[in-house]
């Protein structure tokens, strides 16, 4: 379905990020990989691109760094050609309750999880606007739908990227630029291993299928969403959650 486009996945080395850069390699999009700090799982996740018989390049950038993205943005442009799809699903956790939070616990998780998909849409926009086509995809979550105790930063941070895709995809509709989000639930991830298995019972007994998505679930939508099936699809947030926030 992507044969001839490049994407730009960012938190690309492992879980979802990963996925979400196989399944589009998979669709024959070529992939730009970036990653925070762990270049062995880029690497690998690079070789495991190339073996499905498309380019892939890594880049290590902090998508809170306004200066830093701009740069990744244009060093991709050159290095791969252009880019057509952006894929916003880097990301971090710092829980506790507010009562406790940090301030700096609550600053970097709206850096990194909102300010980080600004930054990358933000430098581009224009690229966006000269192509007159383009695909952007915000992994938010169902936690930005419905908040949780002990995740005030992250609720935040992810009920403001659904604001952001909404925005976004009324400005850039009249130039053939959808943006969407996809809102995972439980999904089953290194960060998830390390839950004790009455914690993982426990959620999964919460969710109507009675189980854990997997890392391919939120990729398959997200090939859909970049692909030309959903060219008259913008400004939508897609719970791929098993029916947990019905």
């Amino acid at each position: 379905m992507l044969q001839g486009k490049t994407a730009l996945v960012t938190g690309a080395s492992r879980g979802i990020g990963r996925s979400i850069a196989l399944e589009l390699a998979r669709q024959g999009a070529d992939v730009a990989l970036v990653y925070a700090g762990n270049e062995e799982k880029a690497q690998a996740t690079k070789a495991e691109v190339e073996a499905l018989g498309v380019k892939a390049n890594t880049y290590r950038c902090n998508v809170a760094d306004f200066d830093a993205t701009k740069e990744l943005v244009a060093r991709v442009i050159e290095e791969m050609g252009g880019i057509d799809i952006l894929v916003n699903n880097a990301g971090i956790v710092r829980d506790g309750l507010v009562l406790s939070m940090k301030e700096v616990d609550f600053d970097q998780v709206i850096d990194v999880n909102l300010k980080g998909a600004f930054n990358m849409i933000k430098h581009t926009y224009s690229h966006f606007m000269r192509k007159r086509k383009g695909r952007i995809i915000n992994i938010t979550s169902v936690i930005g739908l419905s908040g949780n105790a002990g995740q005030a930063n992250y609720a935040s941070a992810k009920a403001g990227l659904i604001g952001l895709t909404k925005s976004v995809a009324k400005e850039l509709a009249g130039r053939g630029v959808t943006c969407n989000a996809i809102a995972p639930g439980y999904i089953a991830t290194d960060m998830t291993d390390a839950l004790s298995d009455k914690v993982k019972e426990t959620m999964e007994a919460a969710i109507p299928m009675k189980k854990a998505g997997a890392p391919e679930d939120i990729a398959y939508t997200a090939a859909f969403l970049a692909s030309d099936g959903a060219r008259y699809i913008t400004g939508e947030v897609i719970r791929v959650d098993g029916g947990l926030a019905m």
